[in-house]
């Protein structure tokens, strides 16, 4: 079974930083691209970056030049790196693959994780 866990939410002042990891476990043999998501109280969950298998990312432009997608392919993790938060960054982030090939040749599609409550506050 393939699972994604989020980790490294929690509480920071504006102007801070936060590293979100998003870790992947089973019997995996590739992942085509990772996708960070985000749901604020009340509103739709909302794309924020990807990152493709080859490296080539994208972010929405309400975090471009303050946050950064990375992955780790040995280790099958995703990271966001947020710095220069706002109040209006807070919500639960979400990653998600889109398609992940098993070992085993099974193919899985929509994975997500079960989120990691992300709070910008003084």
């Amino acid at each position: 079974q393939v699972q994604l866990v989020e980790s490294g939410g929690g509480l920071v002042q504006p102007g801070g930083s936060l590293n979100l990891s998003c870790a992947a476990s089973g019997n995996i043999y590739v992942i085509y691209k990772m996708i960070w998501y985000r749901q604020a109280p009340g509103e739709q969950r909302e794309w924020v970056a990807t990152i493709t298998s080859g490296g080539n990312t994208d972010y929405a432009d309400y975090v471009k030049g303050r946050f950064t997608i990375s992955k780790d392919d040995t280790k099958n993790t995703a990271s966001l790196q947020m710095s220069s938060l706002k109040p209006e960054d807070t919500a639960v982030y979400y990653c998600n693959a889109p398609k992940i090939v098993t070992k085993s040749e099974a193919i899985l599609v929509d994975i997500w994780g079960q989120g990691t409550q992300v709070t910008v506050s003084s």
